[in-house]
């Protein structure tokens, strides 16, 4: 008889000793003891990272360095963004794509003086930095740089609070980083986010991660924000969380992401599964990622059937859940492609009981990235 396989013990960031004097409830997350939510709670957290600003512990996310050779051209190979024409500092969202287009991981890309950083979501980092690996040519190396952590401050006093700390910040571009100093440590900031709001992520030494914590919530505008208030914010903005809305299973046009798709990359192919993907980009897709608002005040989990007026399956929520700056529940999910245009009528098959619902458009709240 086999013997059962311990599991193996969580990771900790750099914060844990700080979100347990914070009086964070920690839970499993993506191979981590991560803080869910602080002792004012999840409604409250949201709420301030929308009118003030909010500081998260993102250090289990991954962070990676490309260098050597052309780093842009062997990307591109794998990705459908443009980076060769990403000027130095600048960032882009972008996907890794499998060879049927399907999305392995999506990921924030960064262009250096002397190549690429990149910060992959946390489950799929170790996936990512063997593929990447394999794939990127021998001329290419990448790194992964786990001495480092990561925090994201998010909101509209973010610049407001990060500018009391460093000069520059406020100056920012949305989607460009600078390298500067935080509380005596070198630090790499860009202006990008996961809330829909404006804000910054700091790339720091993993040393000098509780000083730059502590440092930003002695600001009076900034608090704490855990886990649940990320994913709450995150759906009301309408980005997609990998492995819930977006996997190997889904296509960029699948999950409303052709946006992503250059301009010049949609003209010359090139990049992972392109021939699915411009196929799917010319003639449409089967089903397509949309934002649904139930009725009522019962919440559509992951998972939740989504049916049309006759009860025939359309497909399912991949994300749902109460948005709190909404007042009331709110989803994502992909249902048939017929069905996609706002207004439409569904239902959401609720604990077994078909609860009217209707497509909306995204994101649930608007967005409020800083242009300059």
């Amino acid at each position: 008889m086999a013997l059962a396989t311990a599991a193996a013990p969580l990771k900790r960031t750099p914060l844990h000793s700080l979100h347990l004097a914070l009086g964070a409830k920690m839970v499993p997350f993506a191979g981590y003891e991560m803080p869910v939510q602080y002792p004012a709670g999840i409604l409250a957290e949201h709420l301030h990272a929308r009118a003030q600003a909010g500081l998260f512990d993102v250090s289990h996310m991954g962070q990676l360095r490309l260098a050597g050779g052309d780093p842009a051209n062997a990307l591109e190979a794998l990705v459908p963004g443009d980076l060769l024409g990403l000027a130095s500092r600048r960032m882009r969202y972008t996907l890794l794509l499998n060879d049927t287009g399907g999305i392995l991981d999506d990921l924030m890309a960064t262009r250096l003086e002397d190549g690429f950083f990149l910060v992959v979501n946390a489950a799929r980092k170790e996936a990512d930095l063997a593929h990447l690996s394999a794939r990127l040519g021998r001329l290419t190396t990448v790194e992964f740089l786990k001495d480092r952590a990561l925090l994201a401050l998010q909101g509209p006093a973010a610049a407001t609070a990060l500018s009391h700390c460093c000069e520059g910040t406020a100056q920012l571009g949305f989607m460009s980083a600078m390298a500067t100093t935080l509380a005596g440590y070198q630090c790499l900031v860009t202006r990008s986010g996961y809330t829909g709001e404006d804000g910054f992520e700091i790339s720091v030494p993993a040393a000098g991660a509780t000083a730059v914590a502590e440092m930003l919530l002695a600001r009076p505008e900034v608090r704490p924000i855990g886990l649940g208030a990320r994913d709450s914010l995150r759906l009301e903005a309408g980005l997609c969380l990998y492995g819930h809305d977006i996997d190997e299973t889904t296509t960029p046009i699948e999950a409303g992401l052709a946006w992503a798709i250059g301009k010049r990359r949609r003209a010359e192919g090139g990049f992972s599964g392109a021939a699915v993907v411009l196929h799917q980009l010319a003639e449409g897709t089967m089903r397509t990622r949309v934002g649904i608002r139930p009725d009522g005040r019962a919440p559509a989990r992951e998972d939740t059937p989504v049916i049309d007026p006759a009860g025939a399956k359309l497909g399912r929520v991949t994300s749902g859940g109460f948005g709190p700056s909404i007042g009331g529940p709110i989803a994502m999910g992909y249902v048939d492609s017929r069905y996609a245009a706002p207004g439409t009528p569904l239902g959401v098959l609720v604990r077994g009981t078909a609860r009217p619902a209707r497509v909306v458009r995204l994101p649930f709240v608007p967005h409020r990235y800083y242009r300059g």
